[in-house]
């Protein structure tokens, strides 16, 4: 069983990640992943964030270790190369 992950947001985070969480500039996935640090802030553990989410506990424990390892930058997509579509 992997050990807890527990995250402390400063004020000023937990207020920068309530605001994302709403902006509707921003893409869902984003607001999903500062919504899931903010969670996991607030006490809820990593299986119940993904039943919320109705996803792996893997991927809210992606979410959680990116922020802990790059802050804001890691509730972005990853740029790089990608799939072209089938239009290209």
């Amino acid at each position: 069983m992997p050990a807890p992950i527990r995250i402390i947001l400063s004020e000023a985070e937990d207020s920068m990640l309530s605001e994302l969480r709403v902006a509707q500039t921003v893409p869902q996935r984003t607001r999903d992943r500062a919504h899931m640090i903010r969670l996991n802030a607030q006490g809820w553990n990593v299986p119940a964030i993904a039943e919320i989410y109705e996803c792996h506990e893997h991927t809210v424990r992606a979410t959680l270790r990116r922020w802990q390892a790059g802050g804001l930058s890691g509730l972005w997509e990853a740029t790089g190369a990608r799939r072209k579509s089938s239009l290209e």
